[in-house]
């Protein structure tokens, strides 16, 4: 691969990976699974401020991990690519196996 189109690859990676590293937006992100929702919607099933979800929307907006349709004055949000959420859930089952191992190293430290 040409060393520009890879350098091109692994920012876009990173930038995908920055949509991810907030916890709202990963709660945001499994709520659209279930069904597309308006913004208030989120708001209401996160218990989160609305202006707070419209603000964590546009980044995972311009990360093109959602997409939108317009429904009159108001806004759809769905996910863009079903497979974002296979991806969230292979890291939690990291994240599962790195805490079992600190508990196993815990228990025989003990």
């Amino acid at each position: 691969m040409d060393e520009s189109l890879e350098r091109e690859v692994i920012l876009l990676h990173a930038n995908v990976c920055q949509g991810l590293s907030d916890p709202k937006r990963i709660l945001m992100l499994y709520a659209l699974q279930e069904r597309p929702m308006h913004v208030h919607e989120l708001a209401e099933a996160l218990h989160v401020p609305q202006p707070t979800v419209s603000r964590h929307l546009k980044v995972l907006r311009e990360r093109q991990l959602v997409a939108t349709k317009r429904e009159g004055p108001s806004v759809l949000y769905s996910l863009a690519d079903e497979r974002v959420i296979d991806a969230l859930d292979i890291l939690r089952s990291v994240l599962l196996g790195t805490l079992s191992r600190q508990g196993l190293l815990a228990e025989i430290m003990d």
